[in-house]
C-alpha cells in the first residue's frame, strides 16, 4: 500500500509547487492585463473619434510617475436619462487639449452644477477599450467623467503594482479637487471590477472627499480569484481565514475587509454595488 502513496503524495506537491511558483512568477500579469491579446499598448480608439468634448491631462503621482488621463465634459444639451442626443458631432465643442495637471484656462463654459464621475477601469486593456461605456453615461446623465490611465497602461509610464496604482488613484482625486470648472462636493467615484478594488482603496484613504462610490463587478479579493485560476491552491489562498501560501500574493486587493472598515465611514450613506447575474 505504501508503494503507491509515495507517488501520490509527490505529484500533489508537484502540482501545488508548479502552481505556487506560477502565481510568484506570473502573477502582475494575471492581475494587470494593459495589452489585450492582438492589439497594442496604444489607444485603439480616443475622444476625439468619437467626437467628445474632452481634455488631455496630465498627472504626477507622488513616487514620480508620469500618468494620462482624459477628461470628458457632460454633453451639451444632454437631458439626463432617456436622452436621445445623437452624438453627430454638431452639437459638440471641442477646447483645446491641455499638457497641464491643473490649468482649465482652455475649458469655456465651466459646468460648475454637474457632477463628475472619477472612472476606475478594470484591470484588461487601457481607458480606450471603455469609451463607449463612458460615453453612455455623458449620452444619459448629466455629469463629466475623469478617466484615469493606471500606470503601466495607456499612455502611463511605469509598471502596475497595488500600490502603485492607490498612488495614481490619489492623484487623480486631488487634480479634481483642485479644478475650479467642477463641482468639487459632487465627486462620485465608480469602478468596474479592478477598479472597483481600486475605488474602495481611494474612499478608505479619502471618505469626506467624494459623495458617492459605485462598483460594478468588484472582485472580494485577489487572494479568492487566486483560487478560481488556480483551482489547485484554492485550500492554501484565500480571504475568508490566513492561509499557508497568502503571503505569496504581492497585490492582494482585499476588497472585502477594507468595505467591512467603510460601515463605519461616511461615504457608506452613498453606497452601491452592481453585479451581473452570472458573477461570482
Amino acid at each position: 500500500m505504501g508503494n503507491w502513496i509515495k507517488p501520490i503524495v509527490y505529484g500533489v506537491g508537484g502540482i501545488l509547487g508548479t502552481c505556487a511558483a506560477l502565481l510568484v512568477t506570473f502573477q502582475e500579469k494575471l492581475v494587470y492585463v494593459p495589452v489585450l491579446p492582438g492589439t497594442t499598448k496604444g489607444y485603439s480608439i480616443t475622444p476625439a473619434s468619437l467626437h467628445l468634448n474632452y481634455e488631455d491631462v496630465w498627472l504626477t503621482s507622488a513616487d514620480g510617475v508620469r500618468l494620462h488621463a482624459w477628461f470628458l465634459r457632460r454633453l451639451p444639451h444632454c437631458a439626463g436619462p432617456n436622452s436621445k442626443l445623437k452624438l453627430d458631432g454638431s452639437q459638440l465643442r471641442m477646447p483645446k487639449t491641455s499638457p497641464a495637471v491643473a490649468g482649465t484656462d482652455d475649458l469655456d463654459q465651466p459646468l460648475t452644477a454637474d457632477p463628475t464621475i472619477l472612472y476606475f477601469q478594470e484591470n484588461a486593456g487601457n481607458i480606450g477599450d471603455s469609451l463607449g461605456f463612458t460615453r453612455s453615461m455623458l449620452e444619459n446623465l448629466k455629469c463629466n467623467v475623469f478617466m484615469l490611465s493606471y500606470r503601466g497602461y495607456g499612455a502611463s509610464d511605469g509598471y502596475p503594482s497595488q500600490a502603485g496604482i492607490i498612488r495614481d488613484s490619489q492623484a487623480a482625486l486631488e487634480h479634481l479637487l483642485q479644478r475650479t470648472d467642477i463641482d468639487r462636493s459632487k465627486i462620485v467615484v465608480f469602478g468596474r471590477s479592478l477598479g472597483g478594488a481600486v475605488g474602495v482603496a481611494l474612499a478608505k484613504n479619502n471618505p469626506e472627499k467624494f459623495s458617492a462610490l459605485i462598483l460594478e463587478n468588484t472582485f472580494t479579493s485577489v487572494l479568492d480569484m487566486a483560487g478560481v485560476v488556480l483551482p489547485p491552491l484554492k485550500r492554501f489562498i484565500g480571504s475568508n481565514d490566513p492561509r499557508i501560501l497568502n503571503f505569496l500574493v504581492r497585490s492582494p486587493w482585499n476588497t472585502i475587509d477594507i468595505i467591512d472598515q467603510l460601515q463605519c465611514l461616511c461615504c457608506c450613506n452613498n453606497f452601491l454595488y452592481l453585479m451581473e447575474w452570472n458573477q461570482k
